[in-house]
């Protein structure tokens, strides 16, 4: 009987024991379960907050770009209604939008961009436009562009010329090369090379057949240009030569307008007259106009300005120049009373700081030379007299360092020449550019060593610095990088502003 009850006692215990051990693994079960549950649902809803916001992100970031082509084309429209001088007081002064504060603009009712300018510097076409954007729906997930627009400067060619331009097969060219007329290439491009004309008869070889408007004669020679218009040409008419053109060449692009520059030498002129625009035969902090009056009886030549390390120049009135050197004989004093034979005698030469806005004016012809240290300069020569030239060669022409805070820009109406008696190697730092002249140098009948030109050269006509076996024997081209981004002040630009720099912060 005992143990009956001992054995019924045993069974219970046992289904018990079990009872309790289904029970175990069901919360085993139901706990592994739940936790799946809710990562899944955890993953779930993080996917779908990830999904929301990458739309959400994605929305800031085009509306943020939409902000970016509002201020270009508002940008192209104030250029297409403004000179280029009252474009760039229309962007010293506060009215432009995004300027003096952030300009901001409701998008199609998804949400808003806000714009932020930084100006130009005097004298330069470079503004930074930061664009930030957000939506409604997330309005602290903003994206935010910055974009650097300018006016590509002239200076940003090593050669720019209105006329037919050739290089040999001993040429190693760094920058751009253009001609409004065609240009004949037998040596070695490193950046493209571009041509107003389709086609064009090249002057270096007889024959009446048409070259392409940029081509080369380096064996294999290109083919003949087709005479149907470029917009026929087959594929593969235009052989690929990147054994001369490393970077290609572009024909037909836009042309480049040198009669615009005439415009650029008003604005120049307006400038070296400021603060009041009677600033006449002086210079100031604001700018520096001279206009020797070549209508007096006592006729002067024009102005000899010597650049100086410290931030200042020399300037000296030319009375006389040797015939077709050049070649400055004689200087005027500062009195009238008489003459000086050098430009350092003190009775003859007056000293002036280069002023803020680096723009040096003269009525007339100029001689230059000198060193320039941490300023960026034009010295223009214009007339309404007779054209006015610029003569280079009285010593080098340098900056103290090749970098944004040094440039030297030349314009002259007519010609930029060389005189005879400069020195044996001669260097010229400064973008150069000779309007309706060349830039060059006369045959003196003599032999000069080298020249080295770091910078820019844009001539109406095509350059010369060799007549034969008279001139440079050697001749080296230097293109100055720095010239893309801090070209001289009020160096003539391009009409339209371009986007050079893009990114997001």
């Amino acid at each position: 009987m005992i143990l009956f009850f001992q054995n019924k006692i045993d069974r219970k215990i046992s289904f018990a024991s079990k009872k309790g051990s289904a029970l175990v693994y069901a919360l085993v079960i139901m706990t592994v379960t739940m936790i799946i549950l809710v990562s899944l649902l955890g993953y779930i809803t993080s996917q779908l907050k990830f999904s929301f916001n990458r739309v959400e992100k994605e929305k800031s970031f085009q509306i943020s770009e939409a902000g970016i082509y509002f201020y270009r084309w508002y940008l192209a429209y104030e250029n297409s209604i403004r000179t280029p001088q009252e474009m760039s007081n229309f962007l010293q002064g506060n009215s432009a939008l995004g300027v003096s504060s952030p300009y901001e603009v409701d998008y199609n009712g998804l949400g808003k961009y806000k714009i932020e300018v930084t100006k130009p510097q005097i004298g330069s076409t470079i503004l930074t436009v930061k664009s930030t954007g957000w939506s409604y729906k997330e309005p602290n997930m903003k994206r935010v562009i910055e974009v650097r627009f300018r006016r590509p400067s002239w200076s940003e060619y090593m050669f720019l010329t209105n006329d037919f331009i050739d290089f040999g097969d001993q040429a190693e060219v760094y920058g751009r090369v253009h001609s409004n007329t065609g240009i004949r290439f037998d040596g070695l491009a490193h950046n493209v090379i571009s041509s107003l004309a389709p086609s064009f008869i090249d002057p270096s070889h007889g024959g009446n057949k048409k070259d392409f408007g940029v081509h080369t004669h380096q064996v294999p020679a290109d083919p003949y240009a087709p005479s149907t218009p470029p917009s026929s040409w087959p594929e593969g008419t235009v052989p690929d030569r990147t054994d001369v053109f490393e970077a290609g060449r572009e024909f037909p692009v836009s042309e480049v307008v040198f009669n615009g520059v005439s415009l650029n030498l008003s604005d120049m002129r307006t400038e070296s007259q400021k603060p009041n625009g009677t600033n006449i035969n002086n210079c100031t902090t604001a700018g520096c106009y001279f206009n020797y009056n070549p209508g007096r009886p006592d006729y002067d030549d024009g102005k000899q300005i010597i650049l100086k390390s410290d931030g200042t120049f020399d300037i000296c009135t030319v009375a006389n120049y040797q015939g077709n050197d050049y070649k400055p004989t004689s200087y005027r004093k500062n009195d009238r009373s008489g003459y000086c034979n050098s430009c350092g005698n003190n009775a003859c030469t007056k000293n002036y700081s280069i002023p803020n806005n680096g723009v040096i004016f003269v009525e007339g012809n100029i001689w230059t030379g000198g060193t320039v240290n941490g300023k960026r300069i034009t010295i223009a020569a214009s007339s309404n007299v007779s054209p006015a030239n610029i003569y280079i060669g009285n010593g080098n022409l340098r900056y103290s360092a090749y970098d944004c805070n040094n440039s030297i820009g030349l314009v002259a109406q007519n010609d930029i020449l060389v005189i005879k008696g400069c020195p044996d190697d001669f260097i010229v730092d400064a973008a150069l550019l000779a309007q309706t002249g060349r830039v060059g140098m006369n045959d003196y009948g003599t032999n000069i060593r080298s020249l080295t030109i770091n910078g820019a050269i844009v001539s109406y006509f095509q350059p010369y610095f060799n007549h034969g076996n008279n001139g440079f024997g050697i001749r080296t081209y230097n293109f100055d990088n720095n010239l893309l981004y801090c070209p001289p002040a009020f160096f003539p630009t391009g009409t339209n502003y371009s986007i050079d720099l893009w990114r997001e912060l």
